[in-house]
């Protein structure tokens, strides 16, 4: 069994129903996107021997990007903040007590922030260090290719670029203070098409907007950038 198999999702019912709400409503590459992004951040505490919650870590990938899809989006606050809330009804619904489910939503509200000290937040630490390694490439040699490859293998990119971006333009044009639109302002866009987990994708300039347009149709937070 390989390493990714140990990692891909926790054997608890809670994880499980995360697994199932996302997969409902993401898209099917940011669903690999959030599968990646448990992967990395689980990879990378155990690396480094970081002690981490792998149900509230594997939760909160699966929600932190939740609100960048239609029905969750929110006009007035940033997408991470309203993932945090998504989560914590979820959460809710789990069974989770009020501070377990307040963890779980500080975690994905503070994805897009800086850098989170491993000391107070090892679960928001691995997931903002994780989600920025998947969108940007930031840190990605704290794998080897070979490690890279097998995840990408499983987890398939499905054009992610290009929806992740045009999800991360429309949150800017609507909330010019958020955190995507200075993701936007300071130069998102050439940061992931510099993205080394992007390069050699099998998918066309004209595949790559199909996806995107199907996606939308379906409807300096530094994690990300």
């Amino acid at each position: 069994m390989s390493v990714v198999d140990h990692l891909v999702i926790p054997d608890t019912a809670a994880s499980s129903a995360a697994l199932e709400v996302a997969a409902a409503y993401h898209s099917a590459a940011l669903l690999n996107h959030s599968h990646r992004v448990y992967i990395w951040a689980a990879a990378y505490g155990s690396q480094q021997g970081i002690r981490y919650d792998t149900e509230l870590l594997f939760t909160a990938a699966m929600f932190h990007d939740i609100s960048l899809v239609p029905e969750f989006d929110s006009h007035t606050v940033s997408f991470e903040e309203a993932g945090g809330h998504v989560a914590r009804v979820f959460a809710a619904g789990a069974g989770w007590p009020s501070e377990r489910r307040e963890r779980l939503g500080e975690v994905i509200a503070g994805h897009m922030g800086p850098d989170v000290d491993v000391a107070d937040d090892p679960e928001g630490h691995l997931l903002s260090r994780a989600a920025a390694l998947d969108i940007v490439g930031k840190n990605i040699d704290d794998f080897s290719p070979a490690f890279r490859a097998e995840v990408l293998q499983r987890y398939p990119r499905l054009g992610l670029a290009g929806e992740f971006l045009a999800c991360f333009q429309a949150q800017a044009d609507r909330k010019p203070g958020s955190s995507a639109a200075r993701a936007i302002q300071s130069g998102l866009a050439v940061r992931m098409a510099a993205n080394p987990l992007d390069a050699g994708s099998e998918h066309t300039p004209d595949e790559n907007q199909g996806r995107l347009r199907s996606s939308t149709q379906r409807g300096d937070l530094r994690g990300h950038t």
